[in-house]
């Protein structure tokens, strides 16, 4: 110790000295205990009060005895039961929700749960007051809680907030606005707003609604099994998903089924699209629309053989022959798949002779087979697709057809730019004709390779053959070595009409481009070079990562982690790892080499473990080819779970998906509709899987 510290030690230690005979004391510099009195008496003794992150906590038993209450204790729903007279008051341990209940019963939130401290339960001091209708007083100077059952008090929220949109013991009906309003200048710094449909007795529920502007305001649509009394909870989180603030009300659930149809009004005329929808009182599954001509009685529904979304937009276009007097209606499926109808609505249908010419674009240059289609909504006798100078407006007849589409692969002696129109004679004689677009030729001769497509991976035997806007004299195939340029010539001079085969051997295995060379009067005619391989080895297929009755386990714990961080409900996320991978049984792995991927949501691309080459669909000139593809490969199937999550929760597409997220129905429906998958079946098969297996308890939530 230098002589600087010395010097502060010894004048310590005379200050000590001088300050202990004048019998000054150590003890007041440590805080004093609390003390307990109820009516006056001192029942510290029983059970001290403690001081909990700022909050004075007191044994609730020994309070509510010294004031005539009787105390029960249920074990099995760690609930405890206060009784004074016609009061009652219902705690449960760990939960931020209280019943008081004297005329009327009150729901109120405490910013401290009950809990259990050396087998005794202890509550917030302000919550005394609350549920008890007593004055409490803290004595700052002597450390004292005073507990005055002579005193009345009014029962005050815990939080400057209020569930503005519902009034306490509302009965719902059907789809409701949900709101809270701030009281006074006060404001909540919270992350997220929630609110939660619990059972008064369980405090356990759902998520009927959620958002990040804790001011917004929000469509709650009940689901028709949720009957009787209920406790809506507006329920403020922070970054850390803890609960920081909220309001309750007691409603009643009495769903009345209903089902309003939108998009056509009564007594109006359309003569256009007809975009349907529906407005439902609860959460649907599907639904049909059912569009019945007057005129004729003959009735159209749509919906039967593929499902229709709910919560989206059904688009119907009428033809000529569809004018006339019509009725409109929607029916509704719930979950029980029990069927609700809308109102009926008679509207007009009066559309005008629609053509347009479909198949080309304007400005196109045409440099490969086009499927020219008049687009029309009227019935053809006659059909006739002209090509026209745009200057001199001379017309060539391309095709004279009754009706449907003509492929057209214009020759060398059409080029520069022209005009594509298609002129109909309609049932009646009467002769319609399209707006004209412009398109531009090249003037060459054009030869297509038909049979392979880029990337093309051949294991066996494929067909070749060629397509040419000239009368070819002969055509050749040729295979040329990717790495070494080396050709392979597969034949040689052979009819451009006919059709060869193409048998890879064990030395051709590698990488390739093929090309096919026409020949036409002395001159070679040559095809873009399709690069493919061939591979003759062994082909992994997906494979399980888990025994299939334990994939249930797995999907749902994941499912579980990602819906208390994120909301998004895990009965969602298990139903769709369930239908993405046959129940884990059925997870892509490199073709090749058999590195397994832990993908289990088919997303493409790289990953962190980097990618497994994958079988996958590609369209070359009109035909449909099996090419490899890379998709996600990871370390773990925790990985994969949280980046299909990060995916659905930050790419712009899924916005609508994110609004509705905390639904396990709408979401299946949001998902299809923002073109997560194009299986039709995709959201339905999501909500059978979910009902089947009842996930939807994955999504309880308690506060």
């Amino acid at each position: 110790m230098n002589m600087k510290g010395i010097k502060k030690l010894i004048f310590l230690i005379l200050i000590i000295a001088i300050i202990l005979p004048l019998g000054f004391s150590l003890y007041p510099l440590a805080a004093k205990p609390i003390r307990l009195l109820v009516d006056g008496k001192d029942i510290t003794s029983k059970a001290s009060p403690i001081i909990e992150k700022g909050r004075t906590l007191v044994p609730i038993r020994f309070v509510a005895e010294e004031l005539g209450a009787k105390v029960s204790w249920i074990h099995e729903d760690r609930k405890v039961i206060i009784q004074k007279g016609q009061q009652v008051v219902d705690l449960k341990i760990d939960s931020y929700l209280v019943m008081s209940k004297d005329e009327k019963k009150n729901y109120i939130l405490s910013d401290t749960t009950p809990k259990i401290i050396d087998d005794r339960t202890y509550v917030p001091l302000r919550l005394i007051s609350n549920a008890l209708g007593v004055g409490i007083e803290w004595d700052e100077e002597n450390r004292i809680v005073r507990i005055d059952s002579n005193k009345v008090s009014e029962i005050e929220s815990f939080f400057p907030i209020k569930i503005s949109s519902l009034e306490s013991g509302q009965t719902i009906k059907g789809k409701t606005e949900l709101g809270v309003e701030f009281l006074g200048e006060d404001s909540i710094d919270g992350k997220e707003i929630k609110y939660l449909l619990l059972n008064p007795e369980t405090r356990k529920g759902y998520v009927v609604a959620r958002g990040k502007d804790l001011k917004g305001n929000y469509s709650w649509i009940p689901n028709l099994k949720d009957k009787g009394e209920r406790v809506l909870v507006a329920a403020i989180y922070d970054e850390e998903e803890q609960f920081i603030a909220g309001d309750a009300v007691q409603v009643y659930l009495e769903v009345t089924p209903k089902v309003s149809l939108m998009g056509v009004k009564e007594g109006e005329v359309l003569n256009d699209v007809v975009n349907l929808m529906v407005d439902t009182s609860f959460v649907a599954s599907r639904v049909k629309y059912q569009i019945t001509n007057l005129d004729k009685g003959e009735t159209k529904i749509f919906g039967e053989d593929t499902p229709i979304d709910p919560y989206g937009e059904y688009r119907w276009i009428p033809n000529l022959k569809d004018n006339g007097n019509y009725s409109f209606k929607a029916i509704v499926y719930d979950m029980e798949n029990n069927s609700y109808e809308s109102n009926e609505i008679i509207a007009k249908i009066e559309v005008m002779p629609k053509l347009s010419l479909s198949g080309v674009a304007q400005g196109q240059t045409i440099d490969k087979p086009v499927n020219l289609l008049a687009s029309r909504n009227f019935d053809a006798s006659e059909t006739q697709y002209i090509l026209r100078d745009p200057i001199s407006k001379a017309e060539e007849v391309l095709a004279v057809i009754p009706y449907g589409s003509y492929r057209w692969f214009p020759g060398p002696e059409i080029s520069g730019e022209n005009e594509l129109l298609v002129r109909v004679k309609d049932t009646r004689g009467q002769v319609h004709e399209s707006e004209p677009i412009r398109i531009k030729t090249t003037g060459k001769p054009i030869i297509l390779l038909d049979g392979i497509g880029p990337n093309q991976v051949i294991r066996d035997t494929v067909k070749l053959r060629v397509r040419s806007n000239v009368d070819l004299e002969s055509v050749s195939y040729v295979l040329i070595n990717k790495n070494t340029n080396k050709q392979k010539v597969i034949a040689n001079d052979v009819d451009a009409q006919s059709e060869q085969s193409y048998t890879p051997k064990k030395e051709d295995t590698g990488y390739w481009k093929l090309v096919a060379i026409g020949k036409l009067k002395g001159k070679e005619i040559i095809s873009d070079e399709i690069p493919f391989r061939v591979y003759l080895g062994e082909i992994h297929k997906s494979v399980p990562i888990i025994e299939k009755e334990k994939f249930l386990s797995l999907a749902s714990g994941l499912a579980k982690k990602s819906w208390e961080k994120t909301g998004m409900s895990a009965a969602l996320q298990t139903a769709q790892s369930i239908l993405e991978t046959g129940w884990g049984q059925s997870v892509p792995v490199d073709k090749y080499s058999g590195k397994v991927s832990y993908n289990l949501f088919g997303i493409k691309g790289k990953g962190p473990a980097g990618s497994v080459i994958y079988n996958t669909w590609e369209v070359y000139n009109g035909q449909t080819y099996y090419v490899d593809a890379e998709f996600r490969a990871y370390n773990s199937v925790e990985e994969s779970w949280n980046d299909h999550k990060s995916l659905l929760l930050n790419s712009d597409r899924y916005e609508p998906f994110r609004q509705v997220m905390h639904n396990s129905y709408q979401g299946a429906w949001a998902l299809k509709r923002a073109g997560y998958a194009t299986d039709p079946e995709y959201a339905l098969k999501l909500i059978r899987i979910i009902k089947q297996y009842e996930l939807e308890k994955l999504d309880i939530i308690d506060i």
